[in-house]
């Protein structure tokens, strides 16, 4: 047991607790401060959000003892704060809470985007609430609090605080607190930035946790087709979305794709390796690539095989795609969902691929970013179909 001394809510504390006790059990349990919620207890749904020393952390995975002479501010310490105050009606106005188990480490996480943002920027905003999950509202009426707040606020000449105060980082936050003392900034040194990201030196062969298979025709010979797969450059501006960042080369070409599904987008850069076999006329390509704002990572593989159709003058693409998505969009990106986003990109790609064949397309034409409520439309018409289908073929069935 060890005796544990800091500020919460402005009261001066010093109460035994376990060295494993988090903060959050500790501001529960020790000071009978339940306005702190606990969800998943791992630091993801930020139910648990409290200021440390004027810092939103998770106080779920943070430990109490770690917080020795910090200053603590949970939901309860912000009943007279105005920005706070202004929150509340905010979210009332614009019907930002239902069940309400997230409210108060959003409202924390959303004070200090008021305190730093210097515009309502919506997608700021968002980016910002991304580590508080809420289950109920749909965010909407979530974000337009936010943004009437940070408006309303910036037209009273309200400046914004440049970082939310913070100068430098420790286990007991931003060090800000009364405790610290002159000399802290000196004990403490500020986070270095992370160095820059640096390219892969190979991209290594995978094992896809999904693999699909589909295939479609051009009114083109395979010779003509495999040569045309031998320019990246013209594949990739065949490609929806998809752009080269660098000069292309077969052992490694170097790009990004762009896919907007909806609210969500996403933008994977990353490389590739390419692989042909003209004797069979099948092909290869693997590649990696990551989102940074989602922090998400992708692998991917495609291999192709070229058949004639019509007496040789047209050609069967076949393609087995494989692929393995880990971080956030791995939890919206369910292979149902990818197998139809895969199937509205192959149609893109099929269509732009005959008409630069035909000598149609424009060289170098900029790439279409798929839009997600066209695609949503489609796929609702198609499983509207299906269903049908299913519907008469059983009516016929049974009768």
């Amino acid at each position: 047991m060890s005796m544990v001394a800091l500020t919460v809510n402005q009261r001066a504390v010093r109460t035994p607790a376990e060295p494993r006790t988090s903060l959050a059990d500790f501001v529960r349990d020790k000071l009978d401060l339940t306005g702190t919620h606990l969800g998943c207890e791992h630091g993801v749904c930020g139910a648990c959000t409290v200021l440390v020393d004027g810092v939103p952390a998770r106080s779920c995975i943070t430990y109490a003892v770690a917080c020795e002479g910090a200053d603590i501010t949970t939901i309860e310490g912000l009943d007279k704060d105005a920005v706070t105050s202004e929150l509340r009606a905010a979210f009332t106005r614009e019907h930002a809470l239902q069940c309400g188990y997230c409210t108060p480490g959003m409202l924390v996480s959303a004070r200090d985007l008021v305190l730093r943002l210097p515009q309502a920027d919506e997608r700021a905003i968002r980016i910002g609430l991304s580590g508080n999950l809420c289950r109920c509202t749909g965010y909407v009426g979530i974000v337009r609090a936010v943004q009437s707040v940070i408006e309303a606020r910036r037209a009273r000449g309200v400046a914004a605080e440049p970082d939310g105060g913070r100068k430098i980082l420790g286990p007991a936050g931003s060090g800000r607190s009364e405790h610290d003392g002159p000399g802290r900034a000196e004990r403490v040194r500020p986070a270095e930035p992370a160095p820059p990201a640096t390219p892969v030196a190979s991209i290594p062969d995978f094992t896809p946790t999904a693999v699909f298979t589909q295939q479609f025709s051009v009114a083109h010979p395979p010779a003509q087709v495999f040569a045309m797969f031998d320019d990246i450059a013209a594949v990739a501006a065949c490609l929806p979305g998809a752009s080269l960042t660098a000069p292309p080369d077969p052992a490694r070409v170097e790009g990004a794709i762009r896919v907007k599904l909806g609210p969500i987008a996403a933008t994977f850069s990353g490389f590739a390796r390419v692989e042909r076999n003209p004797a069979d006329m099948c092909g290869r390509i693997v590649g990696i690539g990551n989102d940074r704002r989602s922090r998400s990572t992708t692998q991917g593989e495609i291999q192709y095989r070229l058949v004639p159709t019509g007496e040789g003058a047209a050609t069967r693409v076949e393609l087995s795609i494989g692929y393995t998505l880990t971080g956030m969009l791995a939890q919206v990106g369910r292979p149902g969902l990818v197998r139809d986003l895969a199937e509205r990109l192959i149609a893109e790609f099929a269509g732009n691929l005959d008409r630069r064949l035909s000598g149609a397309a424009p060289a170098g034409a900029d790439p279409v970013e798929l839009d997600g409520v066209s695609l949503a439309s489609g796929l609702l018409r198609a499983r509207v179909a299906r269903w049908l289908g299913r519907f008469f073929s059983n009516k016929d069935g049974a009768a």
